[in-house]
């Protein structure tokens, strides 16, 4: 769609979306999404997937004020959220009666939004619901649904237990235990996503940070992104069965915090990328171009002078036991 042409919603909608980072003629790859669900599932883009997500990918539509309630209900256009979840989305797809692939979450995660080849939302909770035909009608509806407890929004709705836990149990190690660094550390990042010889595109995340934030990425931070991207662990209930402290080398974490990241840098006494956070958000984590790994928020830190001792330090155990 051009930039030039009337969308069909409200100002309300446009403005909560101008506020989150949305643009008219707003581009962005969606080529990193698409390789990394590739690895975690049997999900095959189509062409109403990547239009939608190179215009509203990335974006998170918290509306001010934010309160529990705009903050419940606020939905995240990112796909990954659904890694390893295609066959809910087969069986989502099936009810549909259309290929669904997804686009983002709602309800903190405890819903999923998927896209048809037509342009037509869905949400996929327990069942599957249409939310709009269209996607103007679509983004409307989901801007609206912040404004009050809407069906999107479900007071402390579980959210499905994150496939980490599962596969942490059933991945096997290999030759990089022992030796690039330890058993427990390879098993961790294997459940999390990484294996030998990975490698995605860096081009999403490359546009989208360009685009919002001016981060330039250097050359060590895309090797480690093409390699351990999107890898994590993911934060459960309660705290204390976390063995390990939650992490996700997630560089749109930073979609915000420009200033955070450049004044962290400048503590440091070099250029940082950001690369992730852990801690649930309380810190980020960003790499200096020869490798080395900081961590922080208000102040600073070196985590590690190189991408392996920061993954091996990530996967320090916290807790002693996994419950």
């Amino acid at each position: 769609m051009s930039a030039d042409q009337t969308r069909s919603w409200s100002p309300q909608t446009e403005e909560v979306l101008r506020r989150v980072g949305w643009r008219p003629g707003r581009s962005v790859p969606t080529g990193t999404w698409e390789a990394i669900l590739g690895e975690r599932g049997s999900f095959l883009a189509h062409d109403a997937t990547r239009r939608f997500m190179s215009e509203f990918g990335g974006l998170v539509t918290y509306g001010l004020p934010s309160d529990s309630i705009t903050t419940s209900s606020a939905v995240r256009f990112d796909p990954l959220q659904a890694q390893w979840q295609d066959e809910r989305f087969a069986k989502a797809s099936r009810e549909a009666g259309a290929l669904l692939y997804p686009v983002g979450t709602a309800d903190e995660g405890a819903s999923f939004l998927g896209i048809t080849e037509d342009g037509a939302l869905y949400l996929v909770r327990d069942g599957v619901e249409l939310l709009a035909s269209t996607i103007d009608q679509a983004m409307a509806y989901l801007v609206e649904a912040q404004s009050a407890r809407s069906a999107l929004w479900v007071p402390g709705a579980p959210a499905p237990q994150h496939p980490f836990w599962r596969r942490l149990h059933t991945v096997e190690t290999g030759p990089e235990a022992g030796t690039r660094w330890s058993e427990e550390t390879d098993r961790v990042l294997r459940a999390g996503g990484w294996f030998p010889g990975r490698s995605v595109p860096t081009d999403t995340w490359e546009g989208i940070l360009l685009q919002t934030g001016e981060f330039e990425m250097h050359d060590a931070a895309r090797c480690f992104l093409a390699e351990f991207g999107a890898v994590g662990v993911p934060y459960r209930e309660p705290r204390d069965s976390m063995p390990w402290m939650e992490f996700s080398l997630d560089p749109l974490l930073a979609f915000w915090d420009a200033e955070i990241i450049d004044d962290l840098a400048e503590q440091a006494g070099v250029d940082l990328y950001p690369i992730g956070m852990r801690d649930r958000g309380n810190q980020h984590l960003a790499m200096a171009e020869d490798g080395s790994v900081h961590a922080g928020m208000d102040s600073v830190w070196l985590l590690a002078p190189t991408p392996d001792e920061a993954l091996r330090k990530l996967t320090n155990r916290v807790q002693p036991t996994v419950t």
